[in-house]
Parts: structure tokens; sequence; C-alpha cells
């Protein structure tokens, strides 16, 4: 990983916990690295506050830096009120600006860090970038001060990445190797920067696995080298911001801009635009679905892997696994595979001990649960909550793996919504009835209902269905009408799920 001159460091040895393999474990040492306040007499303008904007913001902090912390939102909270901020509550350490600004601020800070969620229209920052000053996904600007000793795994993708990285989150921690789980899944990687600096003496999270959207590389990164970079899939999503497919692939293959040989690259076996954007990419190239790569048979539930430039041929055994849906086959084989290509003394015997203990992270597929007991009605009725499913080709690989196979689907314009083997759906986004009109007109043959909202939704289906059926969550879509994310979305159904 590039990083900043070594004199920014003072290092320390740290003995680790032995590396677990099904044939040998033997200790590592490392070098946990304490930075100093490498910012210290410059400013730093943080746009966005959600989650990641304010983590970035305690890292500049804690680097020295003074804080601009700017959000149009404002129904936001001021930093300098947040117990986290407390010690820069000086009036000189940090400023919160919310609503409008004066975009003449921007000009006179030394770094702008942008959030995932601030497009680079916005805010002035195209211009900020084509005048030369330095601007900074949240990404990079912590990637900047990672020790090096940390490996990173950095999956991409349409749909899988959350499921992936927990995953190897998973493996991981089963075999006694500590983890950092986050980046776009809700752990920004400035709370691991941060950590690494505040407790400089103490062992750090020393593999990360990160799920990066494409919002996350818009801008260009310098510092963010991952040992391991997969793209899962591409299909049309977040076109109203990246316009067109190509520059979608574009963004999403800047994941491997300063990968080098050394480094493993996963991709779909297949996709032309993905195989145009890495054109000029250097780094060990794999496939997910041929060789050199992985290649997975749901049937005898195997997973082949052959990447000799990595030193991996063998074969993983999925029989024992237990989430639902074969496409998580697939998850687990890219998630085994990309552990392997960390090279952090693992191998697939160790992996194949792991398969049975991964549980997809909430709202994929899931069958509602309070403490992981399955729901099922007095009636003989599984709720499954699919709220993840924020786009169509989500929801359409989700319902055809509720049933195992493929036969029978009908499609509308083209890949917009499987229904296969459903009884019955209930629209309730604001245009239920151009969606309710479209599927009908597209040959839709079983009963399609409008409802306002989803307790009338889940009030029509339970009193339709019947012992054996399943009601499904998979809208398909953002949840940004009736709720403040996926989640909410997720939660409120399962509570639904289990009202009277």
């Amino acid at each position: 990983m590039k990083l900043h001159a070594c004199n920014y460091y003072k290092h320390e040895t740290v003995t680790l916990k032995p590396i677990h393999s099904a044939k040998n474990t033997k200790p590592r040492t490392i070098k946990s690295c304490g930075l100093k306040q490498d910012l210290q007499g410059q400013s730093v303008a943080v746009i966005g506050l959600g989650k990641s904007g304010r983590a970035a913001a305690r890292l500049a902090l804690a680097r020295g830096a003074s804080v601009l912390a700017i959000d149009q939102n404002q129904n936001l909270g001021h930093l300098e009120k947040d117990s986290l901020f407390e010690k820069y509550n000086d009036g000189l350490s940090l400023r919160t600006i919310l609503g409008d600004f004066d975009g003449e601020l921007l000009k006179d800070v030394d770094v702008v860090v942008v959030s995932p969620g601030v497009s680079v229209e916005s805010y002035g920052l195209a211009c900020l970038l084509q005048s030369g000053k330095r601007v900074m996904s949240e990404l990079d600007f912590a990637a900047q001060v990672i020790p090096r000793s940390i490996k990173i795994l950095a999956v991409t993708g349409t749909n899988g990445k959350s499921t992936v990285v927990t995953f190897v989150g998973q493996m991981l921690n089963h075999l006694g190797i500590e983890a950092f789980v986050g980046g776009n899944l809700g752990n920004p990687l400035s709370e691991a920067a941060f950590h690494c600096i505040a407790l400089p003496s103490s062992k750090p999270k020393f593999q990360a696995s990160m799920e990066v959207s494409s919002y996350q590389m818009e801008i260009p990164n310098k510092y963010f080298c991952p040992t391991v970079s997969v793209v899962l899939n591409l299909t049309p999503d977040h076109l109203e911001r990246h316009k067109t497919m190509k520059n979608y692939a574009l963004t999403k293959c800047h994941l491997f801009s300063h990968m080098v040989n050394t480094k493993l690259g996963l991709l779909p076996f297949g996709n032309q635009h993905l195989n145009e954007a890495i054109k000029g990419h250097r780094f060990n190239l794999a496939w997910i679905g041929a060789f050199p790569g992985v290649k997975i048979d749901t049937e005898a539930k195997t997973a082949s892997f052959e990447v000799p430039a990595v030193g991996v041929v063998s074969q993983l055994q999925l029989h024992n696994m237990k989430v639902m849906g074969r496409h998580n086959y697939h998850n687990a084989a890219v998630a085994a595979l990309s552990v392997l290509g960390l090279d952090i003394g693992v191998d697939v015997e160790a992996l194949n001990s792991t398969i049975e203990i991964l549980r997809t992270p909430p709202h994929r597929m899931q069958i509602a649960k309070h403490c992981y007991a399955v729901h099922r009605d007095i009636q003989g009725v599984t709720w499954v909550d699919d709220s993840k499913a924020t786009n169509l080709e989500a929801t359409c690989t989700g319902l055809m793996d509720l049933k195992g196979h493929k036969s029978d689907a009908v499609y509308v314009n083209v890949n917009a919504i499987c229904v296969s083997q459903l009884k019955d759906i209930y629209n309730l986004v604001y245009e239920r009835v151009l969606i309710w009109k479209t599927l009908v007109n597209n040959g839709l043959s079983i009963p399609c209902f409008a409802v306002a909202n989803m307790k009338d939704a889940v009030n029509h289906a339970r009193r339709m269905a019947t012992n054996g059926d399943a009601i499904v969550l998979s809208p398909g879509c953002a949840s940004f009408d009736e709720f403040r994310n996926f989640e909410h979305r997720g939660m409120v159904f399962q509570e639904l799920a289990f009202s009277a």
C-alpha cells in the first residue's frame, strides 16, 4: 500500500494470535504504527456528515487538523455538540456549517474530504478537482494512514457486496483472526484508521474486509490499494449518477488503479463493460465463473479454485451451508477465494470448517426472526425479509433462488422483475399504478395489487396466504418513500410479520 514516508510512524512489534490452518499453526508478528499529527497546522473540510463524514472529521482532528464540517441538511446536529467531539470544542479546531454555505470557504482549506453520499457535481467539487485542490474520498483519506501491515480486501459490484464482505469477516473470526468489516457496509474505514492512531501501542485490526460502492470511487484514489479486489457483478444501477454503463464500469474498476502484479483481482467472466474498463490495469486477474479463478457447481455444492499465479489450486465443499439461496454458494466461494488471495496463512481445509457458520447480514433473504429463531406463523406461512434487494436484479436473484430453479419466470422490460413461483404481488411505492399497469400489460398472469403502505400490503398478503406459502419482502427499489433506509423497511416488515 502506498503511504507517506516512514518518518510519520513510530514502530513497535506486536505478537498476534496464531493463524489457523487445518495442517499447521504458526505465530506471526507485524508492525503496529502509531501516527504523529501529520496534519498539524492544516485545515480539512469534510463534506457530508453522515456516518462516513463524521468518522473522517474525527480522524482529521486526531491527525492534528482543524476541521470545517459541512452538510446542506439543516436538520443534522452540530458536531461541536456531539460527545465524540467534546475535546475539540474550543472554537478553533472544529466548525460545523449546515444548510447554505459560502463555496469560497473550500478554496481556503488544504484538503477536502468527500463522503460517499455526496456527488462530485455538488458543492462545486468538480471545479475544485479541476483546479488541482486536494480533494479526497473518505476511503482514501483513511487509507492514507492505515498501517501497511494491514491487508485489505475490497469488494464492489451491483449486488452481493455486503454478504461477501460479511462472510469473509465470519470466516476470519471463526479461525481466530481479528478482522475489521466495514466500508460502505456501515463501519467507515476512517474508524479503523482512528483507532490505529488513538491506540498506537495496541494490536491493530490487521485484516480489513471492505464493501466499496461506486460512489466511494468517483474521486480517484491514491492511497487505497487493496491486496485483493473483487467486482462481483455489474448490472444497470445508479445510472442517475453515473449516466452510462461505461461510466459505471470505469468507476467500479478504479478499485484496481494502484494494484500491481502481486495483487489479486476477481471479476465476473464475460462482462463486456468490465472487460473494457480493466484495460491498462496490471494485477493477477482471476474470473468468477471460469479459470483462472473459481467455478461453482450448485448441484454438487462445490467450488473449484484454480489461480496458479497466486498458488491456489483446490476445492471448497459447500454442503454444510445453511443460509438461504443458491446465489449464496457463489458468495461463499468468492469470499473463500478472497481469503486465500490475502495470503495470511489460511488454507482451504480450514475454510471448509467455516462454511456452516456463515450467516447473511440482516434483510438479505432472511427468514423473519428474533434472535435467529425461524418465524413460521400459526397458519404455516413463512415470512422472508429481503429488504436489501434495492434493485431489480437483486429481487430477481432472490426470488429465483427461493424455489431453487429458474423455470416459468416472467420478466417485464427485460430485467424488471421476476415473478417465478409467486402467487401475488403487492405494490406500495409511489409509482404503484404505473408499475401495476406495466406488469399487467407485459403478460403478468398472477394477481397484482396496488396498496397504500407496508401495513396494508402485509395485511392483504396475510389474508390470502395459506399453509406452506411464503410472504416475501423483496422491493427491487430504494426505500426513500415510507422509510429511512432499507434496514428500517426490513424492521417494519419483521414487526408486522410478528404482529397478530
